[in-house]
């Protein structure tokens, strides 16, 4: 089971609503490196452990400024990624660069600052040689195929555009030391939110077992294994959340079983968790600002799924709540929706609340919280509709609120528009 709470009463979020409207999502700072520092502390029975933070998962420089201050390092997926963490203070190796069908330009920005480049395809070995030249650190990307399971969101290996084939991976290393790579990084990602822990530790001891195939085949000793990420929480109050400890007491099993009598002992452990890191420690918080009662009864919020699309894409659960009604029972059933011209936009399907007050009631309606959205939440959002994405706050440990992005505005969504020859077109 999982205890769904949020860290501020109604009270306080009237005054902070007061400065910044909703809908906003404000992050918990002291959830967040709490949370840290139980991953650090499991993961310390590996000696050259690091998190490689998703920067997809909350692209905010402020988020990652906290950390990096934590020894954390980032996972980016594109040039912006990089200038993201860049002003975070995170440079050199503690900046993966994981990306596919990427741009010579991009390879050489994550080059000049010093990044581990996983390569997604043995294609790109050459690729990247004639962009950039070949860096002294290099990681191949492994898609395991139908020897591993994916899940709902990420897909069927098998089926996925990411990574090398086993055969391709012995090959592409062997390539790369023949053009004078001299060091070398194996990767995978086959999950996506998956709590299993026995999950992620299989994920482990398929990584090290084809580590040391890798090392008998081709002579190439690795000197980081990157373990993905993947890892969920959860989300529905019934969940269990995965435990650290556990988990890493489960690969460092798998680890004295295949890689040191592999003689590959020390080896160096990589994550790049996002989800688990930010995810329970992130809320929007919203208003009800209409109530609909036809074939269903349908609760109206001032945000939609341009904040908040996982509901929308995946059918994911986000656990709601009404600040200063959690006592009260839990007696009406309501869609929760959003006001794009999608039917889908649809935050919760007859979803058992509280009673909720509107706006059209009179006064400026109950606050509805959004659980859970502190990753691949204000991150995936978008324009259609000419909707404007919402704001970022962040609770300070000692209690106050920063912003951290203000909302967008019409003029930030006219801006790409190059109107100068709109009035003689």
């Amino acid at each position: 089971m999982s205890e769904k709470t949020f860290p501020l009463g109604r009270a306080e979020l009237e005054k902070i609503a007061e400065r910044y409207p909703t809908p906003f999502h404000i992050y918990d700072e002291k959830g967040i490196v709490e949370n840290v520092r139980r991953i650090k502390a499991a993961f310390s029975i590996f000696p050259g452990y690091k998190e490689h933070f998703a920067v997809k998962a909350l692209p905010n420089p402020y988020i990652l400024k906290i950390l990096a201050a934590e020894g954390f390092g980032a996972d980016c997926s594109s040039y912006a990624e990089l200038l993201l963490a860049e002003m975070a203070g995170m440079k050199g190796e503690d900046v993966m660069f994981t990306s596919n069908e990427t741009p010579a330009d991009e390879y050489r920005a994550a080059k000049k600052m010093g990044a581990v480049i996983n390569l997604d395809d043995i294609s790109h070995i050459e690729f990247f040689e004639k962009s950039a030249g070949l860096p002294e650190l290099v990681s191949l990307r492994y898609n395991p195929g139908p020897l591993k399971e994916g899940n709902v969101i990420i897909g069927k290996p098998e089926e996925a555009k990411y990574g090398l084939t086993r055969e391709q991976i012995i090959r592409g290393f062997g390539l790369l030391r023949e053009k004078g790579v001299r060091r070398f990084a194996l990767h995978t990602m086959v999950a996506s939110n998956e709590l299993s822990v026995s999950y992620h530790i299989e994920t482990a001891r398929m990584l090290f077992e084809l580590a040391a195939e890798i090392q008998n085949k081709t002579g190439v000793r690795l000197e980081l294994v990157n373990l993905g990420g993947g890892v969920g929480i959860p989300y529905r109050p019934t969940d269990a959340a995965v435990d650290y400890g556990v988990l890493a007491a489960g690969i460092q099993k798998v680890y004295d079983a295949i890689i040191k009598p592999a003689g590959l002992d020390p080896l160096g452990i990589r994550t790049e968790w996002g989800r688990v890191i930010t995810g329970p420690y992130g809320w929007l918080v919203t208003r009800a600002i209409h109530k609909k009662e036809i074939y269903r009864n349908y609760i109206g919020l001032d945000s939609c799924m341009a904040d908040l699309m996982r509901p929308a894409l995946y059918g994911a659960y986000h656990h709601i709540t009404v600040p200063g009604k959690e006592n009260e029972a839990a007696d009406e059933t309501y869609d929760v929706v959003g006001s794009l011209c999608e039917n889908n936009d649809k935050f919760a399907v007859q979803r058992w609340l509280p009673k909720i007050r509107t706006a059209a009631d009179g006064g400026p309606g109950d606050f509805v919280v959004i659980h859970d959205t502190g990753a691949h939440g204000r991150a995936m959002g978008f324009n259609y509709n000419g909707k404007l994405r919402c704001g970022e706050l962040l609770l300070r440990q000692d209690g106050s609120v920063a912003q951290i992005r203000r909302p967008e505005t019409t003029e930030d969504y006219f801006a790409t528009l190059d109107l100068a020859g709109l009035k003689d077109f």
